[in-house]
């Protein structure tokens, strides 16, 4: 079958694209490259455009056969969210609504969306799992639950199924270094704290050292973007296969600290990784990490990486493409 990809330039979107070519899926791309890459689709099909020109969509749905759509094209630094939350809602949330309502209009009815932990704000209890409730604490995770809501209300009104991957913190690359995290268009804390490793970057900066755990730094469940391609490709199988709507943490059920991701790029790179800290920031959970027994359940899934993974392969990809996808 076919799968439109809405985001598939982005960094989870193109090594996803990846997964689902290898599955024996057609793939085609829909990204308006203003933060993706186009040298990222390695092999699919890409269409520049954006997931509010519902025209495009249904054009590209009906073209290409489309049978699934995989959405991952959204805005989602909280920081940014929170300086400029209009472009978010509009961005992500009227965006998610439009590209829904065209695929729905071309016939297509099995939607899995790129959700994320941020909407349960900081969990009374961990691991959490999905029956924790909804609390976003920044713009970025309120526009990621809405967009849930908004799939749950084209359930009823046009029989939109989906499944909604509420994954934590991705991070990583592709084992033989082909795709990885531009740290150019990132504010992550691994491309950050390599890119100032390897002196092409300020000292990466740590949101605050005096918060409720063990070292003072928040913590995360920090997932393989590997890991996080197989879930979505399991996903579009388990719709296709007339899977009911639901929502599936995606995480290692293990968290791990600020302090200790640095400690750990500084072992594996043996180099010293220079940093800073600097006042908390507004938006951030103090600690959060995943409950993903569900996703087992229906998806057979579970992560298969671990930080050290996590850290190897993201040095790697730093290591050999310092610009990131750009070759100059």
């Amino acid at each position: 079958m076919t799968v439109l990809v809405t985001g598939g330039a982005g960094y989870i979107g193109a090594h996803t694209v990846r997964a689902l070519l290898a599955e024996g899926h057609q793939v085609v791309v829909l990204d308006d490259l203003s933060r993706g890459h186009a040298a990222a689709v390695l092999e699919a099909e890409l269409v520049v455009g954006g997931i509010a020109d519902q025209a495009l969509v249904q054009q590209v749905c009906r073209d290409h056969q489309v049978s699934a759509v995989v959405h991952f094209a959204a805005f989602k630094n909280v920081g940014e969210s929170m300086r400029e939350p209009q472009s978010y809602f509009v961005n992500n949330v009227a965006g998610t609504a439009a590209l829904v309502a065209a695929a729905a209009a071309a016939g297509v009815n099995n939607v899995v969306f790129s959700s994320s932990c941020s909407v349960y704000g900081t969990p009374t209890v961990m691991p959490v799992d999905e029956s924790a409730p909804i609390q976003p604490e920044s713009v970025y995770a309120e526009t990621k639950a809405m967009s849930e809501r908004v799939l749950g209300w084209m359930e009823q009104t046009s029989g939109t199924r989906s499944v909604s991957l509420r994954y934590f913190n991705a991070a990583g690359a592709s084992a033989d270094a082909a795709l990885g995290e531009d740290w150019s268009a990132s504010l992550n804390l691994i491309p950050m704290a390599i890119k100032g490793t390897l002196g092409a970057g300020a000292p990466v900066r740590v949101f605050g050292n005096d918060y409720p755990t063990a070292d003072g730094t928040c913590i995360r469940d920090y997932i393989h973007v590997d890991d996080l391609a197989d879930a979505h490709v399991r996903a579009v199988d388990y719709l296709q296969s007339g899977g009911a709507t639901t929502a599936l943490n995606l995480g290692t059920g293990t968290g791990t600290s600020v302090s200790q991701i640095i400690s750990a790029i500084e072992r594996i790179s043996q180099r010293e990784v220079p940093h800073e800290m600097v006042g908390r920031r507004a938006g951030d959970a103090v600690a959060i990490w995943a409950d993903p027994r569900k996703a087992e359940a229906l998806l057979g899934w579970q992560a298969r990486q671990g930080v050290d993974e996590i850290i190897a392969t993201a040095w790697a990809w730093h290591v050999t493409h310092p610009n990131g996808y750009d070759p100059s």
